[in-house]
């Protein structure tokens, strides 16, 4: 499925997505303030978002200290959605939009995939250990119906897995 035909979760999945970023500074550095006090009202404004299901968080409110492949520069972000086009409606405006406009300042630029997508079943909610599976299953098998990306989707599953 291509990133122009529609696709929805049918009401029997939601799309889960993870990101990671390596940091180029420690969080706590002034390099980083604006990203870190940006995060708040960001998940706020994700939380009420339209198709928003879940997202990953800590006892901090947010997933910045939750480990991720073992590497403490990394940080994960993690959330369900509806569908692809709520993830997409959140994700290119507002304030995370002009969050993202500074992602090279704050974070490394990697060459291999730090971005996937799945389904999963309406109210399961995926674990980190999901994510970084997903995650080397894209890199090593490019965008599958196991794991994929916003350029290249595929439809929910038919009926219950």
């Amino acid at each position: 499925m291509t990133s122009i035909e529609t696709e929805t979760g049918c009401g029997q999945h939601e799309l889960a997505q993870v990101n990671i970023a390596r940091l180029r500074f420690p969080l706590d550095s002034p390099e980083l303030k604006d990203f870190v006090d940006g995060l708040d009202p960001v998940n706020a404004v994700a939380d009420q978002a339209e198709g928003f299901v879940w997202r990953l968080r800590s006892d901090s409110g947010n997933a910045t200290d939750v480990p991720v492949f073992g590497d403490a520069w990394l940080i994960v972000n993690m959330s369900v959605w509806r569908d692809a086009e709520a993830l997409t409606g959140f994700m290119y405006a507002g304030r995370h939009r002009e969050l993202m406009s500074r992602r090279r300042e704050w974070f490394e630029q990697i060459r291999e995939a730090m971005t996937a997508l799945w389904w999963v079943p309406a109210g399961e909610r995926p674990t980190v250990a999901d994510a970084e599976e997903r995650l080397l299953h894209l890199r090593e098998h490019g965008a599958t119906e196991r794991a994929f990306t916003l350029r290249t989707r595929f439809p929910a599953p038919a009926g219950v897995r």
